[in-house]
């Protein structure tokens, strides 16, 4: 599983983009010959998709994404699944926290919304502003010359304007308002719960959640009264285990999708922890 901000952002002479700071706007398009992409993202990111389609998977569900689809993508991590049969464009937006609250305290009417939960992925209303604006965005992609950072600045301040002075984004206007408000503790529970199925190592949960690793050790310690490492064996393996009892996933998919390195490797902790191999678990069900 890689970092998909710092392996666009560190390839610049592949990934045509243009940046300021730390947002990042790039336009991909490909024809992919893999099914399935993992990767994770320490910094929120929009999508346009131009055309094709692709399914965001998530700790939360799917998320079938078309030409026209406009979507905000919380950080953290997913599996993109690709359809090998048809080309792919899509233009993304990496907007970290920071600007985001830099942009919307700028804004001269504050916005107010109340939510108690936000999907890992959520919907854009793309109504004529943000279909002008990334339509707008590709003659710059074009260009020979790079266009001025302050130039990029407001533009990349337009649309988060945009999407903030539209009441039909409630739910992401619910994100902004928590961005905003929303106290440490909770970050870091949002951020272990939204990924604890993918495989990633504790540095990377401590960049999810804005701290270094031994400031991440110590908070997770105060909230959940136990150890990151066993913290997340003891969710991965409940989420496997419903997995091949409730989903009729195979003992290798299962292995895949709740963040184990290997097959092998989930065998014998999944042995361990129930007494009986994932294989036979299944077995059982399907008795």
């Amino acid at each position: 599983m890689y970092n998909l901000y710092a392996k666009i952002a560190g390839n610049p002479n592949y990934y045509r983009q243009l940046n300021c700071r730390d947002s990042l706007i790039t336009m991909i398009n490909c024809q992919y010959s893999t099914k399935y992409e993992n990767f994770w993202s320490d910094s929120n990111y929009i999508v346009y998709i131009m055309d094709g389609r692709r399914v965001w998977h998530t700790s939360h569900g799917s998320y079938e994404l078309q030409k026209g689809s406009c979507v905000f993508v919380r950080k953290g991590a997913c599996i993109v699944e690709h359809f090998t049969d048809s080309t792919f464009c899509v233009v993304v937006f990496f907007v970290p926290d920071e600007f985001i609250c830099e942009v919307l305290k700028s804004k001269s009417s504050p916005i107010y919304r109340s939510g108690a939960s936000y999907d890992p992925v959520m919907a854009i209303d793309n109504n004529e502003a943000v279909h002008a604006f990334f339509h707008s965005m590709l003659s710059h992609f074009d260009a020979n010359r790079t266009p001025d950072a302050s130039l990029l600045e407001l533009k990349f301040r337009e649309l988060i304007l945009t999407i903030a002075d539209n009441p039909e984004n409630s739910e992401l206007l619910a994100y902004f308002c928590a961005l905003l408000q929303e106290p440490q503790s909770v970050s870091l529970q949002r951020v272990m719960e939204d990924n604890y199925c993918f495989n990633l190592g504790l540095e990377e949960f401590a960049r999810l959640s804005a701290r270094s690793l031994s400031a991440f050790k110590r908070d997770f310690q105060r909230l959940f009264n136990t150890s990151p490492g066993k913290w997340l064996i003891e969710k991965r393996l409940d989420h496997a285990l419903h997995l091949l009892t409730n989903m009729d996933k195979s003992v290798s998919d299962t292995a895949f999708e709740s963040g184990f390195e290997s097959p092998s490797h989930f065998s014998r902790a999944f042995r361990q922890r129930f007494g009986s191999s994932p294989l036979a678990i299944k077995q059982q069900v399907l008795v």
